[in-house]
């Protein structure tokens, strides 16, 4: 019992570090936890203290999820996730050094992301009536989805303070409560304001939430309820293909590197700390410039 009341000491010491320290958004330090938290149950199971193991038994236990069919993408995170919480333990002189240091993560496969194509895109954001004030609510959320390619959560917490319609920007908070500016749009522009002088006091009897969309009452959507909307927006526009917020958000990324932008700029807009992550998009790109070669080029 005592080394169990130990583990979940340092786990619980671990999740502190997680949040005063790298400063991670809510939903890593929840998935960082519950891994280690599931290393720290199979250790206990063989009988060990968590403090005292290294690269074996963390092996042991990777290739015991690998087993029950876990994807190399979640592999990595985990192997990230308890790398991570032995650097704290070093750090808090709990332990001398990382046992994990000198190991690689595993290197996942790069799905590439499933992307609408401009046709597609108009029509989905022509769908909600925007004769209604949660019809122009939903029209502005959409069209700003897909203006700025904001992550879900970004999109939904955001504050009515942080945009500015006049100068054509907002100010968002991402992961590790990194702010950023990105460019709104003229388009975009046109139907937040429509929905900020038209539509937002309609909808809720308390329209004093500091956040920039509002339901019925009176608070701010959750990431559940958008991806609804989404869905029920792409039924009504024919959208055949798997949707969810992230596809908008990709579609956002991919048609920005057609149309000419720059691999650093498409990053800053995204909010991607490492330019690694972005490039998976170039993969997408890569089918229209292979289109284009074969269209122009006199060997293509």
């Amino acid at each position: 019992m005592q080394g169990k009341k130990a583990s979940h000491n340092v786990i619980d010491r671990f999740y502190a570090y997680l949040v005063a320290e790298r400063r991670l958004s809510a939903n890593t330090v929840a998935a960082y936890s519950s891994d280690v938290q599931r290393y720290d149950e199979y250790i206990e199971r063989q009988g060990k203290e968590i403090l005292s193991c290294g690269q074996v038994e963390v092996l042991s236990f990777l290739h015991e999820q690998k087993k029950r069919g876990l994807a190399t993408r979640s592999l990595a995170r985990m192997l990230s996730s308890i790398r991570g919480f032995y650097d704290c333990m070093v750090s808090e002189g709990l332990i001398a050094h990382n046992p994990l240091a000198d190991v690689q993560s595993p290197h996942p496969v790069h799905k590439l992301p499933d992307v609408l194509d401009h046709e597609e895109i108009v029509r989905l954001l022509a769908v909600p009536n925007t004769a209604t004030a949660i019809g122009l609510r939903d029209r502005a959320l959409l069209e700003l989805l897909y203006a700025t390619g904001l992550r879900v959560s970004e999109l939904v917490t955001l504050k009515t303070d942080n945009v500015n319609l006049e100068a054509g920007f907002l100010l968002v908070s991402g992961k590790g409560s990194k702010e950023r500016v990105v460019p709104i749009g003229e388009v975009a522009t046109l139907w937040l304001r429509r929905y900020l002088t038209e539509a937002r006091r309609y909808i809720a009897a308390d329209d004093r939430s500091p956040y920039l969309f509002i339901t019925g009452t009176g608070t701010c959507m959750t990431r559940q309820g958008f991806w609804k909307l989404l869905k029920k927006y792409a039924r009504a526009a024919g959208i055949t293909k798997k949707l969810s917020p992230h596809t908008v958000r990709h579609s956002f990324a991919t048609h920005l590197l057609e149309g000419g932008a720059d691999l650093r700029s498409v990053q800053i807009m995204l909010g991607h700390a490492d330019i690694a992550t972005t490039q998976i998009y170039t993969h997408v790109t890569g089918k229209a410039l292979k289109r284009t070669h074969e269209k122009y080029h006199p060997r293509g």
